[in-house]
């Protein structure tokens, strides 16, 4: 099975990483999960609704849709908050975020199920420090913008008709989704991150271009 890699990027300050990475992951997730199953025997099953909320940024100009389920939510949030406190406090720097689908193998024991990746979405984040409160309201309004662009450009490429796990029997659903939660059924996924201590001078010199330019009209 081809793996299939997505890549986004965004550049934003301290306080609007939290937001920008909740908006991006739960953007995928809404598109990437479904209601319970409900068997009624082995090959046939209903399928339950998926609520829907609209959420409002407080740092980012900027709303967004996604699984009406507060046990996703706290998952998403859990991660997004170690990928933040990793980052630390510096005033420059810069992290990948990644989204992985993956459906389960299983092994004869004594071996582990084996888990093959079918999706990945990698987010790469630029942290820039800013001036004043000017620069911060510009930025807020710019990283608005530039989210709602990376949410048409998530929904495009996941309306391609490209490969997606079959719907398992009952036996199988928990090779292909995560069944732990109550009220929404995502395929499996795990989300990972990592660090880079420094900011490509390019970026921040970008980002900083972009506000003078505002600020000059």
């Amino acid at each position: 099975m081809n793996c299939r890699s997505e890549a986004l990027e965004v550049s934003v300050e301290g306080r609007q990483v939290d937001e920008a990475m909740l908006a991006l992951l739960h953007t995928i997730l809404l598109h990437r999960s479904t209601g319970k199953f409900h068997y009624k025997k082995e090959g046939t099953y209903s399928i339950g609704t998926v609520g829907t909320q609209d959420i409002d940024c407080d740092f980012i100009d900027f709303s967004f849709v996604r699984v009406s389920s507060d046990e996703l939510d706290r998952a998403i949030r859990k991660a997004v908050g170690e990928f933040k406190d990793a980052m630390g406090n510096g005033t420059d720097g810069m992290g990948q975020i990644s989204l992985e689908f993956y459906q389960k193998k299983k092994s004869r024991w004594p071996f582990s199920d084996e888990c093959i990746p079918w999706e990945v979405w990698s987010i790469k984040v630029n942290v820039v420090n800013l001036a004043n409160e000017q620069e911060r309201q510009i930025c807020r309004e710019k990283v608005g913008e530039k989210l709602g662009e990376k949410v048409i450009n998530i929904v495009e490429v996941i309306n391609r008709h490209e490969y997606l796990p079959k719907m398992p029997t009952q036996s199988e659903v928990d090779n292909v989704f995560d069944t732990s939660l109550k009220d929404v059924q995502p395929y499996l996924y795990k989300i990972n991150f990592q660090i880079t201590d420094t900011l490509g001078t390019s970026v921040s010199t970008t980002m900083r271009r972009l506000i003078k330019d505002t600020l000059a009209l």
